[in-house]
């Protein structure tokens, strides 16, 4: 998303500090991960599609509310006017541009984890308690992802993955049919590995940034060599625990329809081993890895739909 104007009309401003704090273009990347809970609930029956949508609707709450609350705080914290950006890093630049718009990101980010927390409990009421550990962890993960996780390496590795792998697949299979199961136990492993990948990546061009601020990620914490090393272990871990479940029949042969992005995960693997240090150069990978995220769980989806 470009970075806006000072003189931007009223109407724009106001769409601006609406869907700029929201990071809108990045969204696609929950019905993606929803729809994989969706097919993993079809293994054991008929889809109740209204509470299908009710899922996706929380599940896009709780994406807005990480985003708006990610702008709101680094542009408090100063890293906004640090950071280099990029079409795939560094926030949506709505913030720095718009100073008056913070209250608005914040107010967002509130109202879209009230909504959040609404459709959680609206499940809990129907199915009872089960899903309240994963639902805490979402929460959690929501209010303390900037401010605090991104202050542990190993937490500010793991928190997105968790946030869409089993927190949204197996809980998206959970709010469907009222238990955990197996086949959406093995699936989030694939958003965890791949999520998980997709944030590590892109702080790559904001290590300095993030770094003035006081965070200590992976990469601050062990260096670019070690991110990269990282990055392609958890892309071999996403394509191998498809392959494993698919192996121990968790999961339908068809499912192997992830595996067609594993080319396109090398091809990123081999820009982030060559350019992590020139963040020009690393956006072709930076887009290769977008791609990997929002096709892989959309493929898996449709591989055990077609094998159900």
């Amino acid at each position: 998303m470009r970075t806006l104007g000072a003189r931007t009309p009223g109407s724009a401003l106001n769409a601006a500090a609406f869907l700029g704090p929201m990071r809108v273009p990045f969204l696609a990347l929950v019905p993606a991960c929803v729809l994989l809970g969706v097919a993993c609930a079809a293994l054991r029956g008929p889809i109740a599609w209204g509470d299908a949508l009710l899922a996706l609707l929380g599940g896009l709450a709780a994406h807005i509310a990480v985003n708006a609350l990610n702008e709101w705080d680094d542009f408090r914290s100063g890293v906004d006017l640090r950071t280099e950006r990029t079409p795939f890093s560094g926030g949506s630049g709505t913030l720095p541009a718009h100073p008056e718009a913070s209250r608005v990101a914040l107010g967002i980010a509130l109202a879209a984890l009230l909504v959040t927390a609404a459709v959680g409990l609206r499940f809990l009421l129907r199915w009872g308690w089960g899903l309240l550990p994963l639902g805490l962890l979402g929460l959690l993960t929501i209010v303390l992802y900037t401010r605090w996780l991104t202050r542990s390496p190993l937490l500010c590795l793991l928190a997105p993955g968790l946030g869409f792998g089993p927190c949204m697949v197996m809980g998206t299979d959970y709010a469907l049919t009222g238990s955990y199961s197996a086949a959406a136990g093995v699936a989030s492993l694939v958003p965890f590995f791949l999520v998980s990948n997709l944030l590590l990546l892109n702080q790559f061009p904001d290590v300095a940034a993030d770094a003035a601020a006081g965070r200590r990620h992976l990469i601050i914490a062990h260096g670019m060599e070690a991110g990269v090393r990282v990055y392609g272990l958890f892309l071999a871990g996403a394509y191998l625990s498809l392959a494993a479940g698919v192996g121990l029949g968790v999961l339908p042969w068809p499912a192997l329809l992830g595996l067609l992005t594993a080319p396109l995960a090398f091809a990123a693997w081999q820009g982030a081993r060559r350019h992590h240090a020139n963040a020009p150069a690393l956006i072709p990978a930076m887009g290769q890895n977008v791609l990997i995220n929002l096709a892989t769980p959309a493929l898996v989806a449709l591989g055990i739909f077609l094998g159900r």
